[in-house]
């Protein structure tokens, strides 16, 4: 997979479980993105996710992947 494509599969994928069920991940609160990357990320492609949704915030560049939203809509 390319890294558009990884950004793309991001975009679109929402936390399968929990208080934030539903939620795009983009979207998850920055303290429980940071509260993951404490406490340790999931195995598997969710906990990938989450590290590169951390990595996002971190640097401010949450609309990036809001941009790809709109210019991906999921089918």
């Amino acid at each position: 997979m390319t890294n558009q494509e990884q950004l793309i599969k991001l975009a679109h994928t929402k936390m399968p479980f929990g208080k934030y069920q539903g939620r795009f991940l983009i979207d998850l609160p920055e303290y429980y993105v940071v509260w993951y990357s404490n406490k340790g990320f999931p195995a598997g492609t969710l906990g990938e996710q989450l590290k590169l949704v951390y990595e996002l915030k971190l640097n401010g560049l949450e609309e990036l992947i809001r941009n790809i939203q709109r210019k991906y809509p999921k089918p």
